[in-house]
């Protein structure tokens, strides 16, 4: 079962259809939480930095039809460093040591400057 379905289908004319891409299109290009509006109101989703894409076009009975379909996990996955943040993880390592896990270096920095002014 779907924890959530929204369909909607109407006649649209492509100024409107070029409109919707449009609107969809710019959801995309900034990611995060993304604002669609659908009559009768506002569709939001957070769109992740990668997702799935499926093109389908078929031709029949006197019409085309084209889907496009995008697909992503609901759950938030945690993207993995990129190699600029690796090496820079590392140099950090090697100057002040292994972070401990479960906790981050400049926390730890911060909580030890907290309590040197409060103390």
């Amino acid at each position: 079962m779907k924890d959530l379905k929204f369909e909607q289908k109407r006649s649209l004319s492509r100024l409107e259809a070029a409109d919707q891409l449009t609107a969809l299109a710019d959801a995309l290009r900034e990611g995060g939480e993304a604002r669609l509006e659908l009559s009768p109101g506002t569709l939001s989703l957070r769109i992740p930095d990668d997702l799935r894409s499926e093109i389908e076009v078929e031709i029949g009975d006197g019409e085309i039809e084209l889907e496009i379909e995008f697909k992503w996990p609901t759950a938030r996955t945690r993207k993995a460093p990129s190699r600029t943040e690796a090496g820079a993880e590392k140099a950090t390592e090697r100057k002040t040591g292994p972070a401990k896990p479960g906790r981050s270096t400049t926390a730890t920095s911060r909580s030890r400057s907290a309590k040197r002014s409060a103390g």
